[in-house]
């Protein structure tokens, strides 16, 4: 696979993450919580980073968005940017 596609959530604090995580399981729309929480500009387009390839994203963000199968959301992932939550979409 040498393209996918990916939303996400960036947020600061562990603790955030974590809360969005039981908001995603208790029914909540992830591309709502990433225009309401997400610090990323691309939070405003419900998270959309459309497509990438390897070697594009920082380490720990690409292994756990490859390592997703579609429509599939990450654990929290830390990186020097924040808190991520990847949901794959291709």
């Amino acid at each position: 696979m040498s393209k996918i596609a990916a939303k996400h959530i960036l947020v600061a604090q562990e603790f955030e993450a974590k809360d969005l995580v039981k908001k995603l399981e208790s029914g909540e729309s992830f591309e709502k919580l990433a225009a309401d929480f997400s610090m990323c500009p691309s939070g405003q387009n419900g998270g959309d980073l459309g497509e990438f390839s390897k070697g594009m994203m920082v380490k720990p963000f690409e292994e756990a968005a490859f390592a997703l199968e579609v429509d599939q959301t990450s654990p929290i992932v830390r990186t020097q940017f924040g808190y991520h939550l990847i949901l794959r979409y291709k």
